[in-house]
């Protein structure tokens, strides 16, 4: 079958509802925005007074959205563009989407190894305990050197009172320079899941603003920004940082918010002559789908499901009912986004 009966060629892309298609950017810029502002907001606003269950549903809604949206939205249709019948039948003999997932997840996995265990042997330098499994800034322990010499018990209270303001000195000085490099940690984190986020909304923007039924993937893409921005949002939102990176999360949530739209405007610009079902555009999509489903795939298994279920002592020694709520959202996150893989 020739390139032309299979539509792989440049150019060609749908222009109907051209003025809805005009407006769309700013549309779906509000409904992402919105999506991905909410949960920052919330947590730092006292006007909102926004309930703790209410918050709390949209956190695990959150993870749930991740994950579905990693195997759902950008693993399934890697698979299909690098196994499109327009690729050379190289691309056939491999499944090539699926080995760079892989790469993707081991490659995050060695970065963040090698992170941890560069930081854990700077906090025993300092004399610090470091939780594996915590959870931001609270799940570092400062403490002082612990003597073995007896001497001690026969100071006075004075030099004790003295020897304890030193130490809290010393302590205080540590905890600091550990919230600096828990601040990094985290922000690298932030980058990464927001890293594989984006690519995948550029890539959404780009089909939308080209697709022949806009009207269907238009609706279903409002759902799915809104709730992927929710989820990132709500992950955005529960980050511990010093207040001199207050900032980084909202930063966050308005690229997040602007990918989509700028993925728009680009497709509608190059709309006649950009094919999504090309050659050229079927590797490129679905090389950054492939990576981007291994991000976060990795990031909603390990560090999302994994630390607040398994590893979280809350969690862990909570009651039934509090457990069964946040999988329920959890779940309900993952089912809606799932769903919505039945159409975009």
């Amino acid at each position: 079958m020739s390139d032309d009966a299979l539509n792989c060629g440049a150019g060609g892309g749908s222009d109907t509802h051209f003025h809805l298609r005009a407006a769309s950017p700013v549309i779906i810029l509000i409904c992402s925005v919105s999506g991905a502002m909410f949960p920052v907001l919330a947590k730092r606003s006292s006007w909102l007074n926004v309930p703790k269950p209410v918050f709390e549903f949209a956190k695990y809604f959150g993870s749930g959205v991740i994950i579905a949206t990693a195997f759902i939205h950008l693993l399934s249709p890697a698979i299909d563009e690098l196994g499109s019948p327009c690729l050379s039948p190289a691309w056939q003999v491999y499944p090539y989407a699926l080995a760079l997932s892989l790469l993707s997840i081991f490659s995050i996995f060695i970065v963040e190894l090698v992170a941890f265990r560069w930081g854990t042997a700077k906090l025993t330098a300092l004399n610090m305990e470091h939780d594996a499994h915590g959870h931001g800034v609270g799940s570092v322990a400062a403490h002082g050197p612990e003597g073995n010499d007896q001497r001690g018990l026969e100071q006075t209270n004075g030099d004790r009172n003295y020897e304890k303001k030193n130490m809290d000195d010393v302590e205080s000085l540590q905890v600091v320079r550990n919230m600096d490099d828990n601040a990094a940690a985290q922000i690298i984190g932030v980058m990464i899941l927001e890293f594989g986020v984006v690519l995948h909304s550029v890539l959404i923007g780009l089909t939308l603003a080209v697709n022949e039924n806009f009207i269907v993937l238009f609706v279903v893409i409002i759902f799915h920004q809104t709730f992927e921005g929710l989820g990132l949002g709500s992950r955005l939102a529960v980050i511990q940082l010093p207040p001199k990176y207050h900032y980084v999360p909202i930063v966050a949530a308005l690229l997040y918010g602007l990918t989509t739209p700028i993925g728009i405007a680009a497709g509608l610009g190059v709309r006649t002559t950009y094919n999504p079902d090309s050659t050229k555009a079927s590797i490129v999509s679905g090389v950054l789908d492939a990576l981007s489903s291994g991000i976060l795939i990795y990031t909603g298994l390990v560090e999302l499901l994994a630390h607040e279920f398994l590893f979280n002592k809350e969690m862990i020694n909570g009651s039934n009912g509090k457990l069964a709520y946040a999988l329920s959202c959890m779940l309900f996150g993952c089912g809606i986004m799932a769903l919505l893989g039945r159409w975009a």
